[in-house]
C-alpha cells in the first residue's frame, strides 16, 4: 500500500511538471489546482495568495517563484479569452500544498512529495558545490543530455 501511494504521488506531480529550455522545473497553477482536487480557481487562488505571503515572510522574492502568465483559452463558439495562471517553482508548489486543505488526501500526498523532493534538491546542491570544475562540467553536460531526452519524449 505504501509503495502504491508513493508511486501515485510521484506520478501525479511529475506528470504535470514542465521543464523549460534551461532545464528549470516548473508547474502551472491551474494544473496543480486540478491535481489537488480544487474545483474553483477563486478558492485555489486564495491558497496561492497565502503561499505568496509565506514566501515573502521567508525573505524570498515572490516573482522568482510565482511568475504570472496568461493563456488564451476557448470559451465556445470560437471565442477566446485570457485566463490568468502562474508558472510555479518547486518552492512555490511546496508553499501552496502547505497552505492547501489538509483534509484532502491528495494534499497530504503533495505535502510529502514536495517536502521530500525539495530536500533532495538541497542535498544535490550541497554535493554539487563540492565538485571540481571538471566534475561540474561533466555534470552539466549529463544534465543537458537528460533534459534533451525528456523533451524528445514529450514531443512524441
Amino acid at each position: 500500500m505504501k509503495n502504491n501511494l508513493i508511486e501515485y504521488q510521484e506520478k501525479t506531480f511529475e506528470d504535470i511538471k514542465h521543464i523549460d529550455e534551461y532545464g528549470n522545473e516548473y508547474w502551472y497553477a491551474r494544473e496543480l489546482m486540478i491535481a489537488l482536487n480544487y474545483k474553483r480557481w477563486d478558492k485555489f487562488h486564495n491558497v496561492i495568495n497565502n503561499a505568496k505571503i509565506a514566501c515573502e515572510k521567508s525573505n524570498n522574492i515572490i516573482d522568482n517563484h510565482f511568475s504570472h502568465v496568461g493563456k488564451m483559452v476557448n470559451i465556445g463558439s470560437g471565442a477566446k479569452r485570457n485566463q490568468n495562471d502562474y508558472k510555479l517553482s518547486r518552492y512555490a508548489c511546496y508553499l501552496i500544498v502547505q497552505n492547501a486543505d489538509a483534509r484532502k488526501e491528495i494534499v497530504a500526498l503533495g505535502q510529502t512529495y514536495f517536502a521530500v523532493q525539495t530536500r533532495k534538491m538541497e542535498i544535490t546542491e550541497k554535493e554539487y558545490d563540492k565538485l571540481s570544475e571538471d566534475e561540474k562540467r561533466f555534470y552539466q553536460r549529463d544534465l543537458t543530455r537528460k533534459t534533451l531526452i525528456i523533451k524528445i519524449r514529450q514531443v512524441k
